[in-house]
């Protein structure tokens, strides 16, 4: 509300209020400490703080506060009042751990133990988590109660709104697994506040409850269907089991386990829940008895994916006003069109539609206490700038001008291009033509791949240098660039990228578009991995660039993404490599999607990039895909970026790597003079004298 300031000194704690007295400063605690975690409750009637040993209340009274709490906190963690103020969560501190000191002169060594629950370099990514960690409790406040909920044995908690209950999770025994499985898997508890009492509610469940607004239920997905359980009862019901649309996403095409479509959004009197399938928004009972398509099937009948969007920006919500109309944000999965309608909760209409336009407009947050909304919308040659509209969406303000100087440029167009992959399915890529396209013209071509990545057709891309190729910079110098969607068969990710980008680079040259000797392909990470792969099986490419790439499947499968600590098997079992299984089970499949083993096949000359520091990738796969073709005599250029991750972040790498990558690219694809790094190399000796970390060259401008 504005009528105080409380604010902590190196003596102690300040407050100012001027509603009460006069202005003068009222100490809340005099003592020297640090003091942390100002948390107000959500009717502002009090004020929580912590010191390094003690938790205190302040009523907003010209009194000092009151520390409630004086032993075992730690200043490592959260603090937050139930809604009602009547309760408030503090962070504990475990014991601590005692390090055991070994006799005679020191060792620096690990132990990597078969019975870890985690493997060595996770320990080492976790440790100042570990040593730090803290678990929940709750001070009752009106009884002065302190209930102990979190543990080592349950160490996390989530309680409802009003802190009666809270949801937790125990992940212990299924640490090992973590390593190989796509999701987390845990055990999942009912904990009361009052008493610390725990109920068992399911084991090795892979998603957690969420808690509705009001507390009285909880809600997870479970890979398939949405479940709901009511607290009161214990009873948990199945959502959507008995409806003729499925709720998980139906484009996952990895061995693992699917998410859901969006949601769950819970209308604020707790009697129904919005959840989505592919196309439309439903409407459902927590009890699973009553079910409707709020939006009447009109998604599915003309192909536009509703979802529901929360305007309020407050980061405490109640859930949707049922008795307002419910905002939907809509995009037509043909033309990636998209808008906005309105459809209400318990009605029979159709949704009404307020605008649609062929741009990509962004969810809109609505002001506090004026029909107001702001929102963007962005083309691919047209800036995401800030728009002012109202409810009725009628009419848009432009309020900012972020980007004049584009006027000055040759961007450059977007548009959608179906097509077919070899397998039959039908696809989409993203294809854009420079300014004053003439389609009379051939056009060297790039591709740049990754996954599905027609949706950006109509998404502003800023000229900037990154690891990948920037879209409007190749297309403002003269080329068309296609981005193909790929759709994978679990087992064979390489021959699903060839079933689907080759068709689309085909459909281009019978357009008469594209000058076919003149085809480069680019791709960074996975995308990197399918150009390695793509190039044992064709010659159609006359250059390509593959960053960070796996070209060995068996020794990517026992790497370690060093940024997490996490071993890489989960990638290939579960998620995205796509194998869906260990060595041991398809030994076939991990040596016919290894680029490595055909490596004799390729005759595209290859740039890539593989940083010494990658925290994704194992930089010796690039080594081994470097030193492969180095082999059999085969043109390939490798940068190391030293010290640097798995994505450039020093702006004058990123510099640097894009202008290489532009002058390869010219040089094979427009004839362009053969830069100086391509000729000679860069021998060692020429920096050595200023040591690996010396000033940018001076050509690093693009």
């Amino acid at each position: 509300d504005g009528l105080s300031l409380v604010y902590a000194t190196a003596e102690g704690v300040i407050a100012m209020n001027i509603s009460n007295w006069d202005g003068t400063p009222l100490p809340l605690v005099s003592s020297k400490a640090k003091y942390s975690k100002f948390t107000w409750d959500e009717k502002q009637t009090q004020l929580a703080f912590l010191s390094a040993d003690s938790v205190y209340l302040w009523d907003r009274k010209p009194i000092a506060a009151r520390a409630v709490v004086t032993k075992g906190i730690t200043d490592r963690g959260t603090l937050s009042f139930s809604r009602d103020g009547a309760r408030l969560f503090f962070p504990t501190a475990p014991e601590k751990l005692n390090v055991k000191k070994e006799e005679g002169p020191k060792v620096n060594y690990d132990l990597w133990h078969w019975k870890d629950e985690a493997i060595q370099p996770m320990q080492k990514v976790r440790a100042a988590q570990d040593r730090n960690r803290s678990y929940r409790a709750v001070l009752h406040i009106a009884d002065s109660k302190i209930v102990q909920l979190a543990s080592p044995e349950l160490p996390e908690i989530t309680p409802n709104e009003s802190g009666l209950f809270a949801f937790g999770s125990d992940d212990r025994p299924y640490r090992l697994s973590a390593d190989y499985e796509d999701a987390r898997t845990v055990d999942q508890y009912l904990v009361n506040t009052l008493t610390g009492e725990r109920k068992l509610l399911g084991k090795q469940r892979n998603n957690n409850y969420a808690w509705s607004p009001d507390g009285k239920f909880g809600i997870r997905f479970d890979s398939k269907d949405w479940l709901c359980l009511n607290i009161a009862t214990g009873n948990e019901a199945n959502l959507t089991s008995g409806l003729n649309v499925a709720f998980a996403n139906e484009d996952y095409d990895s061995p693992g386990r699917p998410g859901p479509y969006a949601g769950p959004f819970w209308t604020r009197d707790g009697k129904s829940i919005l959840i989505h399938d592919r196309f439309d928004v439903w409407q459902v009972s927590p009890d699973g008895r009553l079910a409707k398509n709020l939006t009447d099937g009109t998604g599915r009948k003309r192909s536009i994916q509703f979802r529901v969007v929360r305007t309020d920006p407050e980061e405490r919500q109640d859930g949707l006003d049922q008795t307002k109309p419910i905002l939907l944000r809509a995009e037509s999965l043909e033309s990636r069109e998209t808008g906005f309608f309105v459809d209400t909760v318990d009605g029979s209409a159709e949704p009404r539609q307020l605008i649609w336009s062929n741009k990509n407009y962004t969810a809109p947050i609505k002001a506090k206490s004026a029909d107001v909304f702001m929102l963007a919308a962005s083309t691919f040659r047209e800036y995401s700038d800030l728009l002012i509209t109202n409810s009725e969406m009628k009419s848009f303000a432009k309020v900012t001008d972020a980007n004049p100087q584009l006027a000055g440029f040759n961007w450059g167009t977007s548009e959608l291009m179906n097509f077919r992959s070899t397998e039959g399915q039908a696809l989409k890529a993203a294809v854009y033509k420079p300014e004053g396209f003439d389609s009379t013209r051939k056009y060297p071509l790039m591709v740049y791949i990754y996954e599905r990545l027609s949706q950006n057709v109509n998404t502003f891309n800023e000229p900037r240098p990154t690891n990948s190729i920037n879209i409007p910079i190749y297309v403002s110098n003269g080329y068309i660039v296609v981005t193909p969607d790929i759709a994978y068969r679990a087992g064979y990710p390489g021959d699903s990228a060839m079933a689907c980008v080759m068709p689309a680079i085909q459909k281009l040259i019978d357009q008469g578009i594209v000058d076919e000797k003149r085809i480069a392909i680019q791709g960074h990470s996975w995308g990197g991995y399918q150009i390695a792969y793509m190039l044992t099986r064709t010659n159609l490419f006359r250059a390509a660039e593959a960053g960070a790439v796996v070209t060995n499947m068996f020794s990517a499968y026992n790497g370690i993404r060093w940024g997490l600590g996490r071993p890489r098997q989960f990638q290939y079992e579960r998620t995205q490599s796509r194998i869906g299984g260990t060595p041991w089970q398809y030994p076939l499949r991990f040596i016919e999607n290894s680029p490595l083993f055909r490596a004799d096949q390729v005759k595209t000359p290859i740039l890539t990039m593989h940083n010494d520091a990658d925290d994704a990738v194992p930089w010796y796969q690039g080594i081994e895909f470097y030193l492969s073709l180095r082999r059999l005599n085969k043109e390939i250029y490798l940068f190391n970026y030293n010290g640097e991750p798995h994505n450039l972040r020093i702006r004058a790498n990123q510099r640097h790597f894009s202008a290489r990558m532009f002058e390869f690219f010219e040089y094979y694809l427009k004839d362009a003079p053969k830069p100086e790094w391509m000729e000679k190399g860069r021998p060692f000796l020429e920096r050595e004298p200023n040591g690996p970390n010396r000033p940018a060259a001076s050509d690093d401008e693009p």
